[in-house]
């Protein structure tokens, strides 16, 4: 069986297959890193058949799987009734159909996700947004960047906790690599990802699925009264 899937800084990643899955190469990457039977399918063909995503090599079924993710993402109608705002399709996967991808399948169960818009902040309010996502980007919950030029957006990368406690990493599908993903750059919109440096739109999560387990955890401890203490007993074993 082969090792569990992990992404580390300076060894190679999966790519996008197309110009236009970055956004779906996210969600399967970040699917991967939570969902280790659907990872050992993607990368060695081991295991039960992924329904959409075969293919005679790791290429091939993870291209596969970028077009599962695509249908689900861009399709008109949402899940549950009503219709998607429209999106021009040049730009990609839209915002709102990755949010729900990223709380169906990339991430932990009872992980929810919401929006905060990066282009019209200033260089302070997107340091105060990088160090909260420092606080809720952790393993099993990574969060969505979107990145473009100046008028546009046109690029989808995966933010990951990093290696030591306070840090992030920033997985880019175009060219499959893992990196710092420092507070300097972000805030004075100097990226390099994909060759993209402006921050346009964060994807991330809320905290509050931890905020319930702890709160689950707490509830669930059994309450004992007030210990006894060992003086009484001492009085009695001197008698």
């Amino acid at each position: 069986m082969s090792a569990p899937f992990r992404l580390t800084a300076g060894q190679p990643a999966p790519r996008q297959q197309s110009p236009r899955t970055c956004g779906a190469a996210c969600a399967a990457v970040a699917r991967m890193l939570v969902d280790p039977p659907f990872a050992r399918w993607i990368v060695s063909g081991e295991g039960s058949p992924v329904p959409g995503a075969q293919g005679r090599d790791e290429a091939e079924r993870f291209a596969a799987y970028e077009g599962v993710v695509r249908s689900r993402t861009n399709r008109f109608r949402r899940v549950g009734g009503g219709v998607n705002p429209p999106w021009p399709r040049a730009l990609g996967t839209p915002p709102w159909g990755l949010r729900t991808e990223m709380q169906t399948y990339g991430s932990l169960p009872g992980t929810s996700y919401e929006f905060d818009a990066l282009r019209p902040r200033g260089a302070g309010a997107l340091a105060r947004i990088h160090r909260r996502l420092t606080e809720v980007v952790v393993e099993g919950e990574p969060a969505i960047l979107y990145v473009g030029n100046a008028q546009l957006p046109r690029h989808v990368t995966l933010i990951l906790p990093g290696p030591v406690r306070g840090s992030l990493e920033v997985y880019e599908p175009h060219a499959g690599t893992v990196t710092d993903f420092g507070v300097d750059d972000f805030a004075r919109r100097e990226l390099a990802l994909g060759g993209w440096r402006h921050p346009w739109l964060v994807i991330r999560p809320t905290g509050h699925r931890r905020a319930r387990a702890d709160e689950t955890h707490r509830l669930q401890l059994p309450t004992f009264g007030r210990q006894p203490s060992a003086e009484p007993l001492q009085r009695s074993a001197q008698r």
